[in-house]
């Protein structure tokens, strides 16, 4: 069977048939490895990110730890809203493959120009990485999607599998990039940072070459429509990339909560227009699908905004108030963002045995997604209990406590992101799948921000105290419970939109 076909009148593209490795197509592996690299990347400096910003730009001071929150909300809610424009062009201009490949050597670029300690340059890095990411990422996430035929049960297994990829290059990451900024080239007192940055470069630059070289087995999946083949696209796509990032150079640079009301929150009403308009166009069944998807977003945004607080407001959690001291050795803080990986990598078989194994009484996408915040919930809930009966003399709770927090989140995080992934491959209009991705992600950037905004309010005005901490956690388990039951109550209406997805 022929992978080469372009879908015509709304028709996917026949799917090649691929040699199976472990019951899955062959090619989710190499997706697996070359994702693992861009994720090892992309963790690698998100445990330094807001550290970096208070210790080089505000000399240390808890008075630097708001904007840094804030920055790094805004940082990752501008990578994923970069996304639908990534979706949208690998759809319709580039390929899949393509938009991958460019999207990664941005992506290197913008890693190195971290590396020079100078403002300017710092957030003019960033706004490279996220130009590269907004290309790779969407698509090489619908690119899984497209190696299931529809109706195959193995997809949110292999999406499952895809996770774990994402989480194994999340875990070694940190311990790396912690273990060289501290104790090889830095100080737990002074870490060297640039090594840090430089570090995660060389994992997107390998990142590159894998995809490169693995990308024939694909046949011919993420291949560009007829007519698109013609390389000028690629370069007219690069020059489009080139010129957006003093434009999200200008957005770092705004109020975070002028970004989220002013840039973020209509670019994500009107996707959800662009999306339920093709719902419509496509048939009743098309526009349930739509909403059902749609209103999934608006949950997702709210489970994100606290649970990115591990790259926030966790990380001066850990480095003020957390006993991690172990005799004479001190647990570094960039280890704890690698607790997160090994749970999902511990969690993430038994949850994929669980949800083949549960057959017709699996839970539906939207009670998953219900559990997701739950369970988010109850990690807030674990910390208002330590620093309410647990706080010491010192004022610092128990190392325990947060470790397990992460644990919490992460089997909230499995009920919820792979299943979110998989969810959009099958609900989105099928013209509009990778722009559907970019939908995903976009509601995912919307509670990053929304997540250095919250991080922001933790620290207060001086930097993060234990009184300060308790009060804005207890709001999260409040929001996250009273989401997840909402949902619940709502998920048989909301599978009723699905018809007959689950």
């Amino acid at each position: 069977m022929s992978g080469t076909a372009t879908p015509m009148h709304g028709q996917p593209a026949p799917i090649p048939e691929f040699k199976q490795v472990m019951g899955h197509p062959k090619p989710l592996w190499m997706l697996f490895m070359t994702e693992f690299w861009e994720r090892f990347a992309f963790y690698g400096i998100r445990w330094a990110l807001a550290l970096y910003i208070v210790a080089q730009f505000y000399d240390g001071s808890g008075t630097g730890e708001q904007p840094a929150n804030k920055l790094y909300g805004a940082y990752l809610a501008l990578v994923y809203a970069a996304a639908i424009f990534g979706g949208y062009v690998a759809d319709r201009v580039l390929g899949y493959q393509r938009s991958i490949l460019l999207g990664a050597v941005i992506m290197a670029v913008g890693l190195f120009l971290i590396a020079m300690p100078d403002q300017t340059m710092f957030k003019l890095g960033l706004s490279t990485v996220i130009a590269g990411n907004g290309l790779f990422k969407p698509n090489i996430s619908t690119m899984v999607g497209k190696l299931y035929p529809v109706g195959d049960e193995r997809r949110d297994s292999g999406f499952t599998i895809f996770y774990m990829g994402i989480n194994l290059g999340a875990m070694v990451a940190p311990l790396l990039t912690g273990w060289l900024a501290e104790q090889v080239f830095g100080t737990p007192e002074m870490p060297s940072y640039k090594v840090v940055f430089m570090t995660a470069g060389v994992g997107m630059l390998i990142s590159l070459v894998w995809f490169w070289f693995g990308r024939r087995e694909l046949g011919g999946i993420g291949r560009p429509n007829v007519g698109g083949e013609h390389k000028g696209r690629v370069l007219a796509t690069l020059i489009g990339a080139l010129a957006a990032i003093p434009a999200i150079f200008y957005l770092l640079t705004i109020d975070a909560e002028t970004l989220n009301w002013w840039v973020l929150t209509p670019m994500f009403i009107a996707l959800c227009v662009l999306i339920l308009v093709e719902g419509v166009r496509e048939g009743a069944v098309q526009r349930d699908r739509a909403i059902a998807m749609l209103i999934i977003f608006v949950f997702n945004i709210l489970f994100w905004m606290f649970f990115e607080q591990a790259g926030s407001s966790f990380n001066f959690l850990a480095d003020k108030i957390v006993d991690r001291t172990f005799g004479d050795w001190t647990f570094p803080v960039a280890w704890f963002q690698s607790v997160n990986s090994v749970a999902i990598i511990a969690f993430a078989p038994i949850l994929a045995w669980l949800w083949v194994r549960l057959g017709k009484a699996n839970p539906s996408i939207p009670r998953k997604f219900g559990l997701g915040l739950i369970f988010n919930g109850l990690a807030f809930l674990l910390l208002m209990f330590a620093l309410t009966s647990l706080l010491g003399a010192d004022s610092k709770i128990p190392f325990w406590t947060l470790f397990m927090v992460y644990v919490i989140q992460s089997i909230g995080e499995l009920c919820l992101s792979p299943i979110g992934l998989s969810m959009v491959t099958k609900l989105a209009p099928l013209r509009l799948v990778g722009f559907g991705m970019g939908g995903w992600f976009l509601s995912t950037g919307i509670g990053n921000n929304l997540s250095g905004i919250f991080a922001g309010y933790v620290s207060g005005e001086t930097g993060m105290t234990a009184a300060s901490a308790l009060d804005g956690y207890t709001f999260g388990f409040w929001l996250l419970l009273g989401a997840g039951v909402l949902l619940f109550l709502i998920a048989p209406l909301i599978q009723k939109l699905m018809h007959g997805v689950k």
